[in-house]
């Protein structure tokens, strides 16, 4: 058709904090309020934004309680499925933290630039150039190991969930990547019911803050 241009292609690619888990209901967050679905508001009829959030999911991890969970294992054929895409985010790491991984914040960051590097490596999904933007999620916060989750998760996620950042930031400068640190955006924080999951406005928050990033660079 004359005149027609097809929209970015934004692919988000994360966890439970994508997906939109409200631990309130122990639920989802309605359209209105998931931040990709709020991204793809904000940016209007020129893009096209994605939701791939899967709770649990890990970077590079196989999980021996739930199948499916290993993001390396699904990210081409998700990328093939959604192609061709413009930007790639990813959202990922709380997972890994969790104890029966194992995993210092070192692995947890060498398993992100494996990730990253499989993204690159999925020529065929990219319209162009690829284009990753790496976002550090929020750290779990303090409270976290009095709620019914601590069993799940382990003793040291606080403490591994904090130091993520600094280590994605040293990834996404040596592979060519953009950056943000969503536990750095002012009023975004986690609920007071596992501290672990994002409230309602900090997903507003992210959004906004995507939409002057994906909007302006």
């Amino acid at each position: 058709m004359a005149g027609f241009h097809s929209p970015k292609v934004i692919l988000c690619f994360g966890d439970s904090n994508t997906h939109g888990y409200d631990a309130q209901t122990d639920g989802r967050f309605s359209e209105e309020e998931r931040w990709p679905c709020l991204l793809g508001s904000y940016l209007g009829d020129g893009f096209r934004v994605i939701e791939e959030g899967l709770s649990g999911r890990t970077a590079v991890f196989d999980d021996p309680l739930f199948e499916g969970l290993n993001g390396l294992k699904y990210l081409s054929p998700c990328m093939m499925t959604h192609e061709p895409i413009d930007t790639l985010i990813i959202m990922l790491g709380t997972n890994d933290t969790k104890e029966r991984f194992n995993a210092t914040p070192e692995n947890i960051a060498k398993g992100m630039e494996r990730l990253i590097k499989k993204a690159k490596d999925t020529t065929d999904a990219w319209r162009g150039e690829p284009d990753i933007l790496l976002i550090s999620p929020p750290p779990i916060a303090s409270g976290y190991e009095k709620t019914r989750i601590f069993g799940e998760m382990g003793e040291k996620c606080i403490e591994k969930s904090r130091l993520l950042a600094p280590l994605y930031k040293d990834i996404a400068d040596r592979l060519g990547c953009r950056f943000l640190d969503a536990g750095s955006i002012e009023g975004v924080q986690m609920n007071t019911i596992d501290y672990m999951h994002l409230t309602a406005d900090s997903h507003r928050r992210l959004a906004e803050t995507l939409k002057t990033k994906l909007g302006t660079e």
